[in-house]
């Protein structure tokens, strides 16, 4: 009998200690914050930046010619013969679905760039967090970012730096 409450006890203790080492083997990271300090994430911005001047520019443009032809039609309207006020209008009306189909392009293009160049940047974030934790022999790797399902990690390990440093910045 004496030997069986021994026996219980070591294994309740055991049991302990093993949940003890397995909480130390959590960490925690913000990918989002690492995300937005990559520098190529912050080259993605900029290039989707300028894209993004460069069409709204070409968009700009086409919007000012729309504007003066339609004063000008407006002005010479009552000059014009019904024909040609109906074929001016079928016109500008082209001329208005062309703006609008710069503007979905370069919506879709914009979409389509952001796709393709931020595959790679989330491919590198991963191996790097995956590298960290199997160098410091974390098992379980939790999002801190808001709104990402964590809501307590002020005891855990942040291993943030670590991947930054890994990573190279």
């Amino acid at each position: 009998m004496k030997h069986l409450k021994t026996l219980l006890l070591v294994a309740i203790f055991t049991v302990g200690l093993g949940g003890v080492a397995n909480a130390q083997k959590i960490a925690h990271i913000n990918t989002d914050k690492l995300l937005a300090d990559m520098p190529e994430t912050k080259a993605l911005k900029a290039e989707l930046e300028k894209l993004r001047t460069t069409y709204r520019n070409d968009i700009e443009g086409m919007f000012k010619k729309l504007e003066a032809k339609v004063k000008k039609y407006e002005a010479e309207g009552k000059t014009q013969t019904q024909e040609e006020n109906v074929k001016r209008a079928q016109e500008v009306q082209l001329d208005r679905q062309k703006i609008a189909q710069a503007e979905q392009t370069m919506n879709q293009e914009m979409a389509k760039r952001y796709q393709e160049k931020t595959l790679p940047i989330l491919q590198k974030a991963e191996d790097a967090i995956k590298a960290v934790a199997a160098e410091k022999g974390f098992i379980y790797v939790m999002d801190a970012s808001p709104g990402k399902g964590l809501i307590v990690y002020d005891k855990g390990d942040d291993i943030l730096a670590a991947v930054k440093a890994k990573l190279g910045f």
